[in-house]
């Protein structure tokens, strides 16, 4: 058993394979680079971060076609990866993360329930997206969703080290 956190395990993997980072969130609204920022030396390695609630800032900071907004919403698993892998093209990082979902009390629906969030990682062009779902209030869904945006990060770099 560690005492590590996820984040420090991301900052330092970024550290050793010497790549940089960015966030595009939408339903944790800039908690994944709050826990980033936490790590020591993460300066070193987190480029920037976007909070792109909107799907007009998707669109416009992310590459998300209106197309995939129209046809599967801004929270599907189709918009996380253009998130990610659009955020990674903009901004120049090897690596790049993302979050949308429906952190409630409303918003949700029978086929996109509250809590319903998906990952987005980029990592030098290739992108992994994973499905949750997350119980609880509001800030619960918020930061269980960002808790498990750092871990993916840390082990999709884990799986290219």
């Amino acid at each position: 058993m560690t005492d590590r956190t996820p984040e420090q395990d991301a900052v330092e993997l970024l550290h050793e394979m010497g790549m940089t980072v960015s966030a595009a969130e939408s339903c944790t609204g800039g908690l994944v680079c709050a826990r980033l920022i936490n790590v020591p030396g993460a300066s070193d390695v987190l480029n920037e971060g976007f909070i792109t609630y909107s799907n007009e800032a998707k669109m416009k900071h992310l590459n998300v076609s209106a197309e995939t907004l129209r046809e599967h919403g801004a929270v599907s698993a189709e918009c996380a990866a253009e998130m990610a892998s659009g955020l990674a093209e903009n901004t120049g990082a090897d690596a790049a993360v993302s979050t949308t979902g429906i952190a409630g009390p409303g918003g949700g629906t029978d086929e996109k329930p509250v809590g319903l969030v998906y990952i987005g990682v980029c990592i030098k062009g290739e992108t992994a997206v994973r499905e949750f779902h997350f119980e609880g209030d509001r800030m619960k869904v918020r930061t269980s969703a960002a808790e498990e945006a750092v871990k993916l990060l840390a082990d999709c770099l884990r799986k290219r080290k």
